[in-house]
């Protein structure tokens, strides 16, 4: 299977379904936004993006218009929600930037912020390198249908952040569950995140666990100023496998979409669209009968040789030791992706906690330690902790 890593990415064309080893994370060249309406063929239909919202303090107007981008491109978006009145609408808005920048003093990054229940965030910690390490709490015990998640962060030039989640999050079951809407309801999470000039976020929540017959969505939009790093990852568990449970009807979309500013223009990084339900969970061309999905994503701060980047991807093809299920990874343009599909959320969990490793060791960075409330007693590193 790594033999086939390199056929990962497909190249400038629309996704049309999920196979692990072509699995169509699409780059798309150029400075115009993709028509989302084009070329669909059964896959992720967005979600309606509704509502603003500000920051407080300096550079607020910045994530204020990415939202105003997302909501204007989600007109064109089939609109498929039942009416969500008496639903969770969550929301937290968060601005980064460096602080003692110009004393001798490490620079370190501080956050200023506020969340809308059931969403809190949680107490913010410095990690070593001045980045910081903050954590995100949804406190509904989980997301019903119709529940929508919205989470809007800025970082200033410099800053670097580590942005995670207490807990799993647990999507509950809606297709059948009401008379009002038997076909069921989406519950769904909106990210958008916009990074200034030689910003760096690693977005690292902990797995979604999809209930038999649940809806969920989310949509990822990253926008990169020049010298700016992002690395995502997600893991999702679909049905309770262990109670012998499966999706059922339910089902699973994902929208990333990453851009990169280059002066008034700007160039697709990766559009990487996945719709797991139905059909898709037993074919080869989807999760072959597997219940756990995973993806990792870095974009680096600049241009890296195919060679330099090819000898990254292998490396981390060979941190797949003593790990069960299927992985695959290969390079972007301007940096990696990486999937896996198995029985396990802790071997995907362990593989990407190693590429992230790799990718910070790559970049001359601090190596990472595990996010203080991640709740696993557990040591993902091949051998010793690096």
């Amino acid at each position: 299977m790594a033999a086939q890593a390199g056929a990962l990415v497909g190249r400038k064309q629309q996704p049309q379904g999920l196979h692990l080893t072509a699995l169509r994370a699409t780059r798309l060249a150029g400075s115009q936004p993709v028509d989302q309406d084009q070329g669909r063929q059964g896959v992720f239909h967005g979600p309606s993006l509704q509502g603003s919202g500000s920051l407080a303090g300096q550079g607020a107007g910045k994530v204020c218009r990415l939202q105003r981008d997302a909501a204007a491109a989600a007109v064109k978006v089939r609109r498929h929600h039942a009416p969500m009145t008496d639903s969770w609408q969550a929301e937290a808005r968060l601005q980064f930037r460096l602080q003692g920048s110009g004393g001798t003093a490490l620079p370190r990054t501080i956050y200023q912020g506020g969340a809308t229940a059931p969403l809190k965030i949680q107490r913010a910690f410095q990690q070593g390198d001045g980045r910081c390490e903050l954590p995100l709490l949804h406190t509904a015990g989980g997301l019903v249908g119709g529940d929508r998640i919205r989470v809007c962060a800025a970082l200033e030039p410099g800053s670097r952040v580590l942005l995670t989640s207490v807990a799993a999050q647990k999507v509950y079951g809606s297709v059948g569950r009401s008379r009002q809407a038997p076909q069921g309801r989406w519950a769904g999470q909106e990210l958008l995140f916009e990074l200034a000039a030689g910003s760096d976020l690693e977005w690292l929540p902990q797995e979604l666990v999809l209930f038999a017959d649940g809806l969920f969505e989310q949509t990822c939009r990253v926008e990169l100023a020049p010298g700016a790093s992002w690395l995502g990852a997600e893991v999702v568990r679909l049905g309770r496998s262990a109670a012998g449970e499966g999706l059922g009807q339910g089902c699973w979309r994902s929208q990333l979409e990453i851009r990169r500013l280059q002066g008034p223009a700007s160039r697709w990084e990766l559009v990487d669209r996945i719709e797991l339900g139905g059909a898709s969970l037993d074919g080869d061309h989807g999760l072959a009968g597997q219940p756990v999905f995973g993806s990792l994503v870095w974009v680096a701060p600049d241009p890296l040789p195919a060679a330099e980047l090819e000898a990254l991807a292998s490396i981390c093809r060979d941190d797949r030791l003593g790990l069960e299920g299927e992985m695959a990874c290969g390079p972007l343009d301007q940096g990696l992706v990486a999937r896996y599909r198995g029985p396990s959320s802790q071997a995907a969990r362990y593989w990407f906690t190693r590429i992230w490793a790799r990718i910070r060791q790559h970049r001359g960075l601090t190596t990472p330690q595990l996010p203080r409330v991640w709740p696993f007693q557990e040591t993902p590193w091949l051998g010793a902790e690096p």
